[in-house]
């Protein structure tokens, strides 16, 4: 008679004639509703054209029917206004970086409204922003500065880098080359010592040698015969570096330069006084050697 009786439950349902009717049917499948594109003003005073889509289902089909005439039109029409009043608080550029956020916003304060209707909004999805041409060129020529930018940036960090690898290099090449050159120095200091060493060495043994060979039988006649032989080697490389020559007198005279060179030795190679008191021999008496002329070397060599 006009007044709800009962909800009729799935499967077999009898009813009076004439005094029972069916008055609404809900489906209880989930219902996708297309939001129609509408106009949006963002925080930043930016209009945009933006439409999504509604996913709700009928909890309560008493609700759904009897709490509101059209549920759906209910839905999407505060689906739209939530959707432009939670646009208003964005920016244009956190607009397209915070859609999650937006579309659960908007399910939030469609449930906290729909709960009364007895219907859920299960989800909202926004399908197409549409920005101003304008602003889009806007917003086209900031990313290619921000690119700009970032490539200038990345260029720079790029030289910097390079510069201070080259820098680097260059550093450790010179230490390289400085601690080369101190082993160098070190290893050729060494070399020269050991060399020293070596020389030093050999001349005492050289000298010890000598010793020992004048100590024997026929030693005065073996350096007699060696002080010759250097005498002549001498005379051979006069003239050879310089245009002045100083001679003895005698040049022809070697037994008198042997004999000279013998008796310097002999007074050197005398033992020194013994400790009875005893004085030692005086040395023998240095003889002056001839006189020495000056002649000027030819222009051509010549012998005499």
């Amino acid at each position: 008679m006009g007044r709800f009786h009962r909800i009729l439950e799935p499967g077999l349902n009898f009813l009076i004639p004439l005094l029972d009717r069916i008055r609404y049917v809900q489906s209880l499948k989930e219902i996708v509703i297309n939001v129609p594109e509408q106009s949006a003003v963002t925080h930043d005073n930016v209009t945009l054209q933006i439409d999504g889509v509604l996913y709700l289902r009928i909890m309560d089909p008493y609700k759904a029917s009897y709490g509101v005439e059209d549920p759906e039109y209910a839905v999407t029409q505060l689906a739209q206004t939530t959707m432009r009043s939670e646009l208003g608080k964005l920016s244009l550029d956190k607009v397209f970086r915070e859609r999650e956020s937006l579309n659960a916003s908007i399910v939030d304060a469609i449930n906290q409204a729909s709960d009364y209707w007895g219907i859920r909004c299960l989800r909202y999805e926004i399908k197409d922003i549409h920005v101003p041409p304008r602003v889009k060129e806007s917003m086209q020529m900031q990313v290619e500065a921000e690119r700009r930018k970032r490539a200038t940036v990345l260029e720079s960090e790029g030289t910097r880098e390079s510069a201070i690898n080259v820098a680097e290099g260059q550093k450790q090449a010179q230490i390289l080359a400085s601690e080369g050159e101190k082993a160098e120095r070190i290893n050729k200091a060494a070399g020269e010592a050991n060399a020293l060493l070596v020389k030093a060495q050999a001349k005492a043994e050289a000298i010890r040698l000598l010793a020992a060979a004048l100590a024997q039988q026929h030693g005065n006649a073996a350096a007699s015969l060696s002080v010759a032989e250097q005498y002549v080697s001498a005379f051979s490389k006069l003239a050879k570096e310089g245009n002045t020559l100083l001679l003895p007198s005698n040049t022809g005279d070697v037994s008198g330069m042997v004999a000279q060179a013998l008796g310097i030795y002999a007074t050197l190679s005398k033992p020194p006084a013994g400790k009875g008191g005893e004085a030692a021999a005086p040395p023998a008496p240095w003889t002056q050697p001839p006189p020495r002329t000056e002649h000027p070397e030819l222009d051509q060599p010549q012998t005499s």
